[in-house]
C-alpha cells in the first residue's frame, strides 16, 4: 500500500476534494469577515468617514495581536473555542474554524492598506455630492481599490492554500495530511514531491486567474 498508486490515487482525490473545500469556504468567510473588519480599520481612522480613536484603536490593536501569531500555534491556542464552537479539534470542519479567523485578520490589513492608497480627493467629491457614508463605502472605496484589492485576495488565496498544508499536521485532512500520513511517516517521498506538485499547481491557476481578472478591471 505504501507505494501502490492504485490504492493512493483515491486518496489523494479525495484529499485534493477537502483542501478545496477548506479554501473554498475559508475564502469567503474569512474574504468577506476580512473585508468588513478593514472597512473598519480604514474608515475610523482619523479625519476618515467615520473617525474615531478609541475604536480605531482597538480594532487596531486585535489586529496586530493575531496576525503575528504564527498559525500553526495560533490553531492549538484558540482549541478550546474551537471545540466549543465546532464541537470537536480535529476533522475538516474543525481546521476550517482558525484558518477562518486568522484570514479575517490578515484580509483585513490587505483591505486597510489598498484603502490607504486611494486618492483622498475621490472620496471628498463624493461628500460633496451629497453622498451618505454608507453609499461611499460601497460605491466609491470597494470599487476604486477592486483591481488591488483582487491582486491582494490572490495573495490571500495563496496564504489559506497555505494554511489547509499545515492542519494536516494536527488531523485537519487535506493534502497535508496526505503527504504527512502517507508520505513523510512512511518514507514515501514521491507522495510528498506529487503533493508538492498538486499544491503549486493549485496556486499557480490561483495566481493566473488573479493576475487577469485584475488586469480587466484596471483596464475599465
Amino acid at each position: 500500500m505504501n507505494r501502490d498508486w492504485s490504492v493512493l490515487l483515491p486518496i489523494l482525490w479525495e484529499s485534493l476534494g477537502e483542501t478545496l473545500f477548506m479554501v473554498s469556504v475559508t475564502l469567503l468567510v474569512g474574504g468577506f469577515a476580512g473585508l468588513v473588519l478593514g472597512l473598519a480599520l480604514y474608515t475610523t481612522r482619523k479625519g476618515n468617514l467615520f473617525s474615531s480613536g478609541p475604536a480605531f484603536a482597538v480594532l487596531n490593536l486585535l489586529v496586530n495581536i493575531v496576525r503575528p501569531i504564527p498559525f500553526i500555534i495560533f490553531i492549538t491556542a484558540i482549541a478550546p473555542l474551537t471545540l466549543a464552537v465546532v464541537g470537536t479539534t480535529i476533522g475538516t470542519e474543525a481546521a476550517i474554524f482558525p484558518m477562518a479567523l486568522m484570514a479575517t485578520f490578515a484580509t483585513s490589513r490587505i483591505v486597510e492598506q489598498n484603502l490607504v492608497a486611494l486618492d483622498p480627493g475621490v472620496i471628498e467629491a463624493a461628500r460633496a455630492m451629497g453622498a451618505s457614508r454608507l453609499r461611499i463605502v460601497a460605491t466609491v472605496l470597494v470599487p476604486e481599490a477592486l483591481g488591488p484589492l483582487i491582486l491582494g485576495y490572490t495573495f490571500l488565496f495563496v496564504g489559506i492554500v497555505d494554511m489547509s498544508a499545515m492542519v494536516g499536521a494536527i488531523g485537519g485532512g487535506g493534502l497535508g495530511d496526505f503527504a504527512i500520513v502517507y508520505g513523510y511517516q512512511r518514507f514515501n517521498w514521491q507522495v510528498t514531491l506529487v503533493t508538492v506538485v498538486v499544491i503549486v499547481g493549485i496556486v499557480q491557476l490561483a495566481q493566473w486567474l488573479g493576475n487577469t481578472l485584475a488586469r480587466r478591471v484596471l483596464r475599465r
